[in-house]
């Protein structure tokens, strides 16, 4: 299976998850020219840019390569734009979530909350 398979149905698995926990999915997927989000997700007046990384054979060191400060910034960055591009959700909260897909050692799906800020 090619990485981008891979990470199409740990991005599926994830928004299955995030339905089944009371999020409603806003966008998958969405992109500017500087960066994209993999989800982006409501629950009650919050709105949650979600990271997704799928790691069949990873560990926590890779998950914090995979999550370097460049990588959270352009997640910032992209956010921003998406807040002014959507200026319905401009009034709500903020958070920034990782799920990591199949990370030995860990649940199925493993949900960070708050997993970065600004």
């Amino acid at each position: 299976m090619n990485t981008k398979t891979r990470g199409n149905l740990g991005e599926d698995k994830a928004c299955e998850y995030l339905k089944n926990n009371g999020f409603e999915i806003i966008e998958r997927n969405w992109r500017t020219n500087g960066g994209e989000i993999d989800i982006i997700s409501m629950k009650a007046e919050t709105i949650v840019f979600v990271e997704v990384k799928t790691l069949p054979n990873g560990t926590m060191d890779m998950l914090s390569k995979e999550l370097n400060q460049q990588k959270r910034n352009r997640i910032l960055k992209t956010s921003k734009c998406f807040i002014l591009n959507h200026r319905q959700y401009s009034n709500k909260y903020i958070r920034f979530d990782v799920i990591v897909i199949d990370m030995p050692g860990f649940p199925e799906v493993y949900h960070i909350e708050n997993a970065f800020i600004e």
